[in-house]
């Protein structure tokens, strides 16, 4: 059974992918992307039941936005979806 960092990870990359063909006539671009992001992991993916937690809108944007800017600062050798997972489940389960 996946652990539940795993589990996160797989729910982003999920969401990488359903918002890349939602967005594939501009091949991804949107700068609105982290509220797309919290809209589906909160309301279409089983994201509060690995989290215990559902997470409010506004702030799961605003982590979001915020491990973006880090990870894109940091530059770590990590894929972004297991680094952005283990942020989020700390953050939520804090």
């Amino acid at each position: 059974m996946a652990s539940t960092l795993d589990q996160v990870a797989g729910l982003l990359h999920e969401a990488a992918e359903l918002h890349h063909r939602v967005y594939r006539i501009v091949e991804g671009a949107d700068d609105d992307w982290a509220s797309w992001y919290a809209d589906w992991l909160i309301n279409l993916s089983e994201l509060p039941a690995h989290l215990g937690v559902t997470p409010v809108r506004s702030e799961l944007i605003y982590v979001l936005v915020g491990l973006d800017k880090q990870y894109t600062a940091e530059g770590p050798d990590e894929a972004w979806e297991p680094w952005y997972a283990r942020r989020i489940v700390d953050h939520f389960r804090g």
